[in-house]
C-alpha cells in the first residue's frame, strides 16, 4: 500500500481513452455543440455564389483534313505539349482577354468600377481546368449574381476563342511568309548547284541520266577494278612468303623426333614424311616389343628388325631434307611473284587514283544536284499545302457547352459545412477533454490516493447517495458504508481508539453526508453511536433529523450544563446527537479548551463510537483542534475535485498537529462514467435484502446512556460490539 510517489503518469489504455470520454462528455458535447453552431452561423452569414461553366475544346494548327497525303505535321504534337494547358489557362485570364469580356460586357459601367479593379474582380472569380484525358476546357466563373456570372462566362469564353483565332492566324501568315522566302532561296541553290554539275559533265566527258552515268572514252572503273585486283594478289602472296619463311624456320630449328612430328603436320603436296613416319613408329613398337619378350640383340628376327628400322629412319631423314629444299624454293619463286605484282599494282593504283578523283568530283556534284531538288520539291509542297490549309477556316476554339443561369447556389454548401463542423467540433471537443484531463490533476482513481496521501483507501461511495435512514427499507448503497465500517475497525490499532472526526479539504465534498451514514449503519450494527456536530462555522447535522440546533455543544463548553442536556436520541436505534449550538465568535477557542479535552475523555467511555464533524481543515483552524483530540482522523475525498497538492496538504495538517490518519473515504463516485469502480459497488444491489425492513420512526430524547460497562478493554474478533456484523 504504501509506494513512492511517481513523477509520471502510467500510460493509458484503450478503455482509459473511453473512460476520459465517458467522464468529459458534457464537455466534448458543449464543445461539439459551440463548433457546430459556429459552422452554421458562418454558413448563414457566407454570401451565395453561383457558377456558371462553358467547356470548350482546344485545336492546335494542321489537326483538321489532311490536304496533301504523306505530308506529317509535327506542329501539333510540339504544340500539345506538356505545358500546353497550364499555358492556354494562363492566357484565359490573362489582361487581354479579360479586357476583351470587360468590354464586351461594359462591366466598368454596370459594376461602377475602375478598369483594374474590374479586372482583379474577374481575375478572382475567373478559372479554367482541363477535362482529364481530354483536350476540353472548363471556364468556371463563380459570382454572387448568377446572370453576371453565366455572362462573364460566356464573355471570357468568346474572348479566349477570338483571341486565340487571331494569334494562330498572325503564326501562320507569318510561317507562310518564311516558307515563301525559303522556296525561293532553294530555287537559286539548285539553278547553281545545276550549272556546276554541267561543267564538270563537260570536261570529263561524262554521259548523265537521271542517276545513271557512264563514261566515255575511258577505263577509269576497269582500272579501279585492276588495281584492287592487284592489290589482292599481292596481299595473298605476301601471306604466302610469310607462311613458307615460319615453316623453314621451324624445320631449321628441330632435330630428331620433334623435326619429324612437325614435317608431318604439313599439308604439302609432295610430303611423304605423314606416310613413313606412321610406318617407322610402327617397327619400332613392334622391335621393342620384341626386345621385351626376351630377344636377345644377335636374335635373327632382332637384328632384321634393327636393319628395317634404320633404313625407315634414313628414308625419314632425306626426307625432311627434301622438304627443307622444296620449301626454299617456293619461298625463292613467291618473292619473284611479289616483286612483278608489286609493279604492277603501283602502276594500276596511280591511273585509279586519277580516275577516282574525277569520278568523285561529279558524283559529289550529281548528290548535292539532286538532294537540293528533292528538298526544293518538298518546300514546294509543303507550300501548296500550307497554302490550301489557310484558306480552309479551322476554328481553333470548339464551344461544345455554353454557360447557363445557375438556380442553385453553388457557396456555400450548407451540407458539406455543417459536416465538416460536426466533425471537427467533434474531434476538437475530444481534444479539450483530453486536455482537461491531463491538466487535471485531482484524484480520480484509488491507486491516486494511495500513491500520493500514503493511505489505504476506506470506501468507495457512490454518486447520488442521500440519508440512508430516511429511506424506506434498506438501501443498496449501505453496503458502501458497511464496508466502511469494517475497513475502520480493521485499520484502527487499537480498539480503545473509538473517537473519530471525519474532516476534508474544501466545503461540499460530502463530509456530513457520510458521517451521518457511516452512524446509522455503525448503529444498526449493535454500535451506541454518538454524533457531535463540531462544525461551529455552518453546522449541517442537525438538518439530516430536523432536531433544534440552540442548544448543544457550546453551550457545553461554555455552561455548566451537564451532557445529559446536550445528547439526543434519534429515532434510530443506538443513535445519539450533540448538535452544535449557538455559534460561538471564537470556534476555535472553543474547541481547543480542556473542558473540549474531557468531553472527548468522557463520550468515548459512555458510546461504543464517537463520529465528529468538523469544518473544512484548510480553511479554518477548527478542524486541525478537532484531530489533535480525536484518536483517529478520516478523510472525505470528493472525486475529481481537489488536486491533488491541496490534499496532500489536507493530511499534513492533521499531522502536524499530531492526528493519525487512519485513511480515506473517495465520496460522490459516478460509478456508472468512471467504469473503474464498478467492480466496488457492482455487489451492493446483489448483496443487499431481498425484503427490506423499515425504520423505526419516533421522537428524540434527551437521555444520553451511562458509560458502557461491557465494552472490553481490547477488542477481538467474536466481540459482538467489536464485530461488524
Amino acid at each position: 500500500m504504501n509506494q513512492p510517489t511517481q513523477s509520471s503518469e502510467a500510460s493509458l489504455h484503450a478503455v482509459d481513452y473511453w473512460q476520459v470520454i465517458k467522464n468529459r462528455y458534457g464537455v466534448i458535447l458543449l464543445t461539439f455543440l459551440l463548433v457546430f453552431m459556429t459552422a452554421l452561423v458562418i454558413t448563414y452569414v457566407m454570401p451565395k455564389k453561383y457558377e456558371s461553366k462553358a467547356v470548350v475544346q482546344v485545336r492546335p494548327k494542321g489537326t483538321g483534313t489532311v490536304l496533301m497525303p504523306g505530308l506529317v505535321n509535327n506542329n501539333a504534337a510540339i504544340e500539345m505539349g506538356a505545358n500546353f494547358f497550364p499555358t492556354e489557362f494562363e492566357v484565359i485570364k490573362a489582361q487581354r482577354t479579360l479586357d476583351e469580356a470587360i468590354e464586351n460586357l461594359d462591366l466598368v459601367n454596370r459594376w461602377n468600377s475602375d478598369p483594374e479593379s474590374v479586372r482583379a474582380t474577374l481575375r478572382g472569380i475567373v478559372s479554367a481546368q482541363n477535362i482529364r484525358g481530354t483536350t476540353l476546357i472548363e471556364i468556371r466563373v463563380r459570382y454572387n449574381d448568377a446572370k453576371d456570372a453565366q455572362a462573364i462566362a460566356k464573355a471570357v469564353s468568346e474572348a479566349y476563342r477570338e483571341r486565340r483565332t487571331m494569334l494562330q492566324s498572325q503564326y501562320a501568315n507569318l510561317a507562310m511568309e518564311q516558307l515563301r522566302k525559303a522556296v525561293v532561296q532553294q530555287e537559286d541553290a539548285v539553278q547553281d548547284k545545276r550549272k556546276l554539275l554541267s561543267q564538270i559533265i563537260r570536261q570529263e566527258g561524262i554521259i548523265y541520266q537521271g542517276d545513271s552515268s557512264v563514261f566515255q572514252g575511258t577505263r577509269g572503273y576497269d582500272e579501279a577494278d585492276e588495281a584492287e585486283s592487284a592489290a589482292k594478289a599481292y596481299d595473298q602472296l605476301e601471306q604466302d612468303k610469310i607462311a613458307l619463311e615460319s615453316q623453314i624456320e621451324t624445320l631449321l630449328k628441330y632435330d630428331g623426333p620433334q623435326l619429324m612430328n612437325y614435317a608431318s603436320g604439313l599439308s604439302l603436296p609432295d610430303n611423304v614424311i605423314p606416310v613413313l613416319l606412321p610406318q617407322f613408329q610402327e617397327a619400332k613398337r613392334q622391335f621393342e616389343a620384341m626386345q621385351s619378350s626376351g630377344y636377345g640383340e644377335r636374335h635373327p628376327k632382332m637384328i632384321s628388325s634393327a636393319k628395317n628400322l634404320e633404313a625407315m629412319e634414313k628414308d625419314l631423314v632425306e626426307a625432311v631434307a627434301n622438304l627443307r629444299e622444296t620449301l626454299k624454293a617456293k619461298l625463292e619463286l613467291s618473292k619473284e611473284q611479289l616483286s612483278r605484282l608489286e609493279i604492277r599494282k603501283k602502276g594500276t593504283v596511280d591511273n585509279a587514283i586519277k580516275q577516282g578523283i574525277a569520278n568523285q568530283t561529279f558524283v559529289d556534284a550529281k548528290n548535292d544536284f539532286e538532294t537540293a531538288a528533292r528538298l526544293l520539291e518538298q518546300l514546294k509542297m509543303k507550300e501548296v499545302s500550307e497554302d490550301m490549309q489557310m484558306k480552309i477556316l479551322d476554328d481553333p476554339i470548339i464551344i461544345h457547352e455554353e454557360p447557363v443561369v445557375s438556380q442553385v447556389a453553388f457557396s456555400p454548401n450548407v451540407k458539406l459545412n455543417l459536416a465538416l463542423g460536426a466533425v471537427v467540433g467533434l474531434i476538437f471537443g475530444v481534444g479539450v477533454a483530453f486536455l482537461l484531463e491531463y491538466l487535471d490533476t485531482s484524484v480520480k482513481s484509488l491507486e491516486d490516493v494511495e500513491r500520493y496521501l500514503q493511505v489505504p483507501v476506506l470506501a468507495v461511495i457512490p454518486k447520488d447517495v442521500g440519508v440512508l435512514y430516511k429511506q424506506s427499507g434498506l438501501s443498496p448503497d449501505a453496503e458502501a458504508y458497511r464496508i466502511l465500517r469494517t475497513n475502520i475497525e480493521f485499520n484502527r490499532k487499537n480498539p480503545e481508539d473509538n473517537a473519530i472526526t471525519v474532516v476534508s479539504g474544501g466545503a461540499g465534498e460530502g463530509k456530513s453526508t457520510t458521517l451521518v451514514n457511516l452512524a446509522y449503519i455503525c448503529a444498526q450494527g449493535g454500535y451506541t453511536t454518538l454524533m457531535i456536530d463540531a462544525d461551529l462555522r455552518r453546522p449541517r447535522l442537525h438538518t439530516f433529523f430536523d432536531i433544534n440546533n440552540s442548544v448543544g455543544l457550546t453551550n457545553y463548553l461554555t455552561t455548566e450544563l451537564m451532557l445529559e442536556d446536550v445528547i439526543l436520541q434519534t429515532p434510530v436505534d443506538n443513535l445519539y446527537f450533540m448538535p452544535s449550538g449557538i455559534l460561538p465568535a471564537d470556534a476555535a477557542g472553543i474547541l481547543n479548551s480542556r473542558r473540549m479535552s474531557e468531553l472527548i475523555q468522557d463520550v468515548k467511555q459512555r458510546f461504543d463510537l464517537v463520529l465528529i464533524d468538523s469544518p473544512p481543515i484548510l480553511g479554518v483552524s477548527d478542524a486541525s483542534v478537532l484531530a489533535s483530540e480525536v484518536d483517529l482522523t478520516m478523510i472525505v475525498v470528493q472525486h475529481r475535485k481537489l488536486p491533488r497538492n491541496m490534499l496532500m496538504r489536507v493530511k499534513q495538517a492533521v499531522e502536524n498537529v499530531g492526528g493519525h490518519v487512519i485513511g480515506v473515504v473517495l465520496n460522490n463516485v459516478d460509478v456508472r462514467s468512471d467504469s473503474q469502480y464498478q467492480y466496488y459497488t457492482s455487489y451492493y444491489t446483489y448483496y443487499a435484502p431481498a425484503d427490506s425492513q423499515p425504520v423505526p420512526q419516533g421522537g428524540g430524547s434527551t437521555a444520553a446512556p451511562q458509560p458502557a460497562q461491557a465494552r472490553p478493554s481490547t477488542g477481538s474478533a467474536g466481540d459482538s460490539k467489536q464485530d461488524l456484523y
